[in-house]
């Protein structure tokens, strides 16, 4: 009899964290713009210097144009 896997587990959610921490990290260090939904469920655009945003997507908006800026963010620790 087969053994069942959890495959979308405890270990799973670490490891895909971990990986999008890493990705985080890489994006920044390689000069690039990094933005994603935080712990407060907003939109945050972070900057390679350190710099955050609270933004708001524009969908119908061209691609270069389509993120707006609200407030900036307290920069984050480490």
């Amino acid at each position: 009899m087969a053994a069942t896997v959890n495959i979308l587990g405890d270990d799973f959610a670490r490891a895909a964290a971990q990986a999008g921490l890493r990705a985080r990290i890489d994006a920044l260090t390689a000069g690039k713009v990094v933005v994603y939904i935080d712990d407060l469920n907003r939109y945050v655009e972070e900057l390679p210097n350190g710099r955050r945003f609270e933004v708001r997507l524009q969908a119908e908006t061209p691609r270069d144009s389509h993120i707006s800026i609200l407030r900036e963010l307290p920069a984050i620790d480490g």
